[in-house]
This record gives C-alpha cells, structure tokens and sequence, in this order.
C-alpha cells in the first residue's frame, strides 16, 4: 500500500492524491492559530492531472493523502489527426493516444520524433510534460533592417517548423535555429 502524506508535509511541485485523482501541488499556504487549541490548516493550490483544473482549497493539517501511482515514461510524438496525438511508449513501444485536453498546446511544440514525459495515473495516459526548452527553425521572418533599433523595437514576429509565431531579435534570420520556452512562448536563444 502506498504510504499516506499529511496535508502539513505537502510541498510545492508534490504530487498526491485527493478523492481518486492525481493533484499537482502549485502553493502551499500554512496558516497557525494564534489561540490554544486552534487549528493549523493548509491552503493548496492545486491542479487536478487529468481535468487540468487549477483551485484551491483548505485542509487541517492531518488530513492524509495517498500517494499517487503515477509513473513518468518517455515517450516519442508521432502525429496527430481528428481523433488525438499519438505518441511511442519508449518502455513497452505501444502506441498511446492523447485527446485534445490532454495535450493542450503541446502541439504548438512539437515535431515528429520529439521524446516528451508522458503522465500515467494507474496504467492510464493522463497527459505529458514538456521539456521546458525546444529548438524550433524559423521558416519566415522579415529580414533585420539597419536603424530599426532606433524605434527601440529590436524584436520582430518570426513563424517557426510548427506553426507558431513568436518574437525573435532582430538580428535572427529564416533557416536559423532558436530556442523557445514552451512556458512562455518566449525566444530563449540561439540553438
């Protein structure tokens, strides 16, 4: 039997499990009672794995939560259709379908071959993590024009291999290699 965890010892980027589901902790907020016999409770801020719903809610500090079973594999993108995203467990080399939800705007990343971590809760897929990073090529953008830095404007939109369209320097040209944050969609950098 896995072994249970009080509310108190639940730490940021935790995993537990509340009403038969997987929680992902973002924020924890520990409230002491001034007066004798009061009650230490436990704010979270937590995300629900497979609805993605993001809330939070108290808890007395001994309220216990199982330990969730999940499991982390690595796991290949092949494509995507009408019907989901389909990626390569590298363990077992079955093929494991992602809905929509479940990928969210993974796809705004992805290129076939990319190795992601795909989340199993129970043997079941629930979604991935994506590396925070990812190289991606530029196939459009304006060439840099001497004197645009004057305006003070030194980015400029460039369209990536995926479709999607960030801000690059200006000094970045189409074929180049950039490196994106797939929290912020954000250019990091030269690849």
């Amino acid at each position: 039997m896995a072994a249970l965890l009080e509310a108190i010892e639940i730490k940021r980027k935790m995993y537990f499990e509340f009403e038969n589901a997987p929680y992902y902790c973002l924020d924890v907020e520990v409230s002491t009672p001034t007066a004798r016999g009061g009650q230490t409770l436990v704010r979270l801020k937590m995300r629900n794995l497979i609805t993605r719903a993001v809330f939070d809610k108290t808890f007395k500090a001994g309220d216990k939560f199982k330990e969730p079973d999940l499991e982390m594999v690595d796991a290949s993108y092949l494509y995507s259709d009408n019907d989901g995203s389909y990626f390569l467990d590298q363990e077992s080399f079955e093929t494991v379908t992602l809905t929509g939800d479940m990928v969210g705007d993974a796809l705004d990343y992805l290129l076939e071959g990319a190795i992601v971590q795909l989340h199993k809760f129970n043997g079941n897929p629930i979604g991935l993590q994506m590396p925070a990073q990812v190289e991606l090529e530029v196939t459009y953008t304006e060439p840099g024009v001497r004197g645009d830095t004057a305006s003070g404007a030194v980015t400029k939109p460039a369209k990536l291999e995926t479709g999607i369209e960030i801000r690059v320097p200006f000094f970045i040209k189409q074929g180049e290699k950039v490196k994106v944050s797939t929290e912020t969609r954000e250019f990091v950098g030269r690849a």
